[in-house]
């Protein structure tokens, strides 16, 4: 089975078979999978944040009929 090393070994070959302007495609998409992650977290985070500010507005008597859903 293939170690994490043995993996990222592979991933380095393959980029060194690559011509320059590929290698600057990569470059640009592994930056955009880490914005992307990055994003992610954030959205995470605020929608954490912003529960407890809520908890009045979504816990409430006209509303448990919803719950039900």
């Amino acid at each position: 089975m293939a170690t994490e090393h043995d993996h990222i070994r592979e991933l380095i070959d393959k980029l060194e078979a690559l011509p320059p302007e590929r290698i600057a495609e990569v470059e640009g998409f592994i930056d955009f999978i880490k914005q992307r992650d990055l994003d992610r977290q954030l959205t995470q985070d605020a929608m954490k944040t912003a529960e407890p500010s809520l908890q009045k507005v979504w816990d409430n008597p006209d509303d448990a009929i919803y719950d039900q859903l």
